[in-house]
């Protein structure tokens, strides 16, 4: 498993993008307050679920070896045998178990093996980095709001497959990416960061991806963090209870 080098945090700086070439902008930034109380508690022990090339996940990695995350990666869980990620994990010494879906008899046998695999692993928080199947409650039951996935759109738009085609097909000048707690409602659970990408004129759907997936690299460790802190729902707490108060003094 990957462990975090015991060196002082880099705490990342939120806002617009440092990449010229790739602007976007990220919200929430994340409260120097959750940075303090993240690298003073114990690192967080992950669980990373990847279908295909990785590079979310060794983005992760990265993040923790620069220790702009305070966590480890226990293991790397993979269910297509020609998923580049297994690679990278291997490049990465970090533990990489395939769970091949075409040998499960149904999508719930599938989620108690990897559930398995996770508890084996000891694993407390899932991270679905680029995981191309649809969860079942059996999976979101064993890790309730302890399961985060990232899609290539700003959320609620252009949810489900192809999103960036999505986008260029509708003709907006903004898309982005979202990283969300994991529901059985595909790419519906409530939303922790966000990262905003324009749009180019002579935009394709390969250079819109390019752009986006460095906005990816950039919310997700930091969405982890927030997310573990509890600070995003004390926030959405706060907004509901504001919007209680002035509703009963209409």
């Amino acid at each position: 498993m990957q462990s975090p080098d015991p060196s002082p945090p880099s705490i990342p700086t939120d806002a617009i993008a440092e990449d010229a070439a790739a602007p976007g902008f990220i919200s929430p930034a994340v409260p120097p307050s959750v940075w303090q109380r993240h690298f003073a508690g114990a690192p967080l022990r992950l669980g990373v679920l990847a279908s295909g090339s990785g590079s979310n996940f060794e983005a992760i990695a990265q993040s923790i070896s620069q220790r702009q995350l305070n966590a480890q990666i226990q293991v790397m869980i993979y269910n297509n045998p020609q998923a580049g990620a297994a690679e990278r994990a291997k490049r990465l010494g970090i533990p990489a178990e395939l769970l091949n879906h075409r040998q499960f008899p149904s999508r719930e046998a599938l989620d108690q093996a990897i559930i398995d695999q996770l508890k084996r692993y000891d694993v407390e928080w899932v991270i679905m980095a680029g995981w191309m199947r649809v969860v079942t409650d059996v999976l979101i039951t064993a890790f309730p709001d302890r399961i985060l996935n990232l899609h290539p759109s700003l959320l609620p738009s252009f949810p489900g497959a192809r999103a960036v085609e999505q986008a260029l097909a509708a003709g907006v000048k903004v898309t982005g990416c979202t990283v969300h707690y994991v529901r059985l409602e595909v790419d519906r659970g409530p939303i922790i960061m966000q990262a905003a990408v324009p749009i180019l004129p002579h935009d394709t759907p390969d250079t819109l991806h390019q752009r986006i997936q460095v906005q990816e690299h950039r919310i997700f460790p930091r969405a982890i963090a927030l997310a573990s802190s509890g600070e995003e729902k004390n926030e959405e707490g706060r907004r509901k209870r504001e919007e209680r108060r002035t509703k009963n003094e209409e």
